[in-house]
């Protein structure tokens, strides 16, 4: 390196220095912390005491454990395919050529920007099987109203409907998709003679497919890690609460290591509850993106 490259790579380095170091500290020395962690019984007081695996061999004999490994996957497979088909629908809804689209745009995306906590708990008030707006609007209709509260037959089933509520901001991600569709694609194929819904099928949706396979993704992320939802709806950070839900039917992954971590103070134990789910999260994503090199086309 000349002296001028090496000044210039000195400067560089001072001015991300600030970065670098903030990142080390509260990035990398954390995540091998807890690593270290997950092989000790750690109270957060005192000394950590060695255990080997002991941690991890009681985890897999741990039936809480098992109970939020099924309720986060279940509410992720559940909420994330039907989160996609509601993003596409809103951004084909604002792609509709009408005067009065800019207005319609902003009022489906301001769900989105709400804060979920504020959301979570209009939603309590909203399904509340007694007095709710939901309920009353089911006993109009003469139906008698599901307890998204109460029944553990339809907790998570709530849960993945108040995600929808945050669909705007997705659904803004394919409009941009669709709108970077040719347009000369469409005219060829009305003169073949194709209709709306075969235009959809053949051109916008596998067009589309690298913004679904991104929101897929994104879903996985969120879907995975849920915890504000289930924390308002029950009560999550009580020192009492020794159940999530009825049943532990809300008893996610994310939420049962906040109460072993913050509640039982387990740190060992729940360190080692994150690394597992650090794995599980690994596998899926790559099981994601090696299933997406059959359906994703990058070129028309």
């Amino acid at each position: 390196m000349t002296p001028a490259n090496r000044r210039n790579l000195k400067n560089g380095l001072l001015f991300v220095s600030p970065w670098i170091l903030g990142f080390a500290f509260f990035q990398i020395y954390p995540i091998l912390y807890s690593l270290r962690l997950s092989f000790t019984r750690y109270s957060g007081f005192g000394n950590a005491v060695d255990i080997g695996l002991g941690n991890f061999i009681r985890l897999f004999q741990d039936p809480l454990f098992w109970q939020a490994a099924y309720n986060t996957l279940y509410y992720t497979v559940l909420a994330v395919p039907v989160g996609v088909v509601v993003a596409i629908a809103l951004a084909l809804a604002m792609h509709q050529r009408v005067r009065e689209v800019s207005a319609y745009r902003a009022l489906l995306y301001l769900p989105s920007i709400l804060p979920l906590f504020a959301l979570s708990f209009v939603w309590v008030v909203f399904v509340n099987p007694r007095y709710g707006l939901l309920s009353e609007l089911f006993r109009l209709f003469g139906i008698d109203p599901p307890d998204f509260i109460g029944n553990p037959a339809f907790t998570k089933l709530g849960l993945v409907l108040l995600a929808q509520l945050g669909a705007g901001g997705p659904a803004l991600i394919f409009l941009a998709g669709i709108q970077a569709i040719p347009r000369d694609l469409f005219e060829s194929a009305e003169i073949d003679g194709a209709g709306a819904l075969r235009q959809f099928f053949g051109i916008t949706l596998p067009l589309i497919t690298p913004v679904i396979l991104y929101d897929i993704i994104l879903g996985l992320s969120y879907g995975l890690q849920v915890f504000t939802q289930a924390y308002v709806i029950t009560a999550g950070g009580e020192a009492g609460a020794s159940t999530a839900g009825p049943l532990n039917s809300l008893l996610f992954y994310v939420l049962y290591i906040y109460k072993t971590a913050f509640q039982y103070t387990e740190m060992g134990y729940a360190s080692a509850l994150v690394w597992v789910f650090f794995i599980i999260s690994l596998v899926m994503a790559l099981f994601v993106f090696r299933w997406a090199r059959r359906w994703v086309h990058y070129e028309a």
